[in-house]
């Protein structure tokens, strides 16, 4: 069988993420710069933006694990899940990743790291408690999938991305608010940059979300399938899927940002969220698996 078919195509769309923001970082301080009549934004805003590309590409991993505030363990902690993962690694010609444990007792998991060699798993505490161990293999085989796609390293840096323009577009909206620009001669086109401004600091965040939500979205049913065929059963995770989405634990650790990394979504699709869905409906994820031939 042949696994990891997106490997390529995620390398070349983790970098054109990286150029993109590279660009569009610039494009804004150049904008907010003749707003403000200020070519030190300008300044700042490139070497910013190298910086938050480099900070992405090395610390993004460690900053999702914060932020989970997930906590390394090793085999002699869960020798059960740390034979899964060993075997699956195996199987799918990976290396091993290291291990972490989220004290959450909603059941769920992710994948990070910058390539195969640099790959973390961690693992929510509810999902060791509710699952047997062929549901088990099917969520490690969806996140070691991941790791052989290589896309984490693009998932994990759209964290840092999108959060960066979401709270640059804060600020300047912010600092027009509370008179932080003052208005210029329109002759010099001040007031014509600061509208556009503005409506960059209300868009981009909308547009860096879409992004979001479309590169995760797409993931998932790649990893459930790449998943499924590494194990060689597809009811293990479609089974898990199942008791993930008849769960209402909340989720301390859970927010917008790193939501699209998740096995599941954390927010379970209620109220708003639900508009904004990191991941395709469970239920399709199911069927899809269900309906599998291997």
């Amino acid at each position: 069988m042949t696994l990891y078919t997106q490997k390529d195509s995620n390398i070349r769309k983790t970098w054109l993420l990286f150029t993109l923001f590279l660009i569009v970082v610039i494009g804004f301080g150049w904008v907010f710069a003749q707003a403000y009549r200020s070519p030190g934004i300008l300044y700042f805003a490139v070497i910013f933006s190298v910086f938050m590309n480099i900070l992405a590409y090395w610390y993004s991993d460690k900053i999702v694990l914060s932020m989970a505030r997930a906590k390394a363990i090793e085999k002699k902690d869960a020798p059960e899940l740390y034979n899964i993962i060993e075997n699956l690694a195996i199987t799918a010609g990976l290396t091993m990743p290291k291990i972490y444990l989220v004290k959450e007792k909603q059941p769920n998991a992710f994948a990070t790291g910058r390539d195969p060699k640099h790959a973390v798993v961690a693992v929510t505490e509810g999902l060791l408690e509710i699952m047997d161990r062929s549901e088990l293999e099917g969520v490690l085989a969806h996140e070691l999938s991941h790791v052989g796609n290589r896309d984490m390293l693009l998932s994990t840096a759209v964290v840092v991305l999108v959060g960066f323009i979401s709270i640059a577009s804060d600020i300047f909206m912010r600092s027009s608010l509370f008179g932080g620009f003052r208005r210029n001669d329109d002759r010099e086109g001040g007031g014509a940059f600061f509208i556009i401004g503005i409506v960059l600091a209300i868009l981009a965040p909308i547009a860096a979300t879409l992004i979001q939500l479309a590169i995760s979205r797409k993931r998932e049913f790649l990893a459930d399938t790449d998943g499924a065929l590494l194990t060689r059963y597809p009811d293990g995770l479609a089974s898990a899927l199942e008791k993930i989405s008849k769960t209402n634990i909340p989720m301390a650790v859970a927010n917008n940002t790193t939501a699209h990394l998740w096995l599941a979504n954390p927010f379970k699709g209620k109220g708003l969220s639900k508009l904004f869905m990191t991941h395709p409906p469970i239920e399709d994820r199911i069927k899809m698996l269900r309906g599998m031939k291997i």
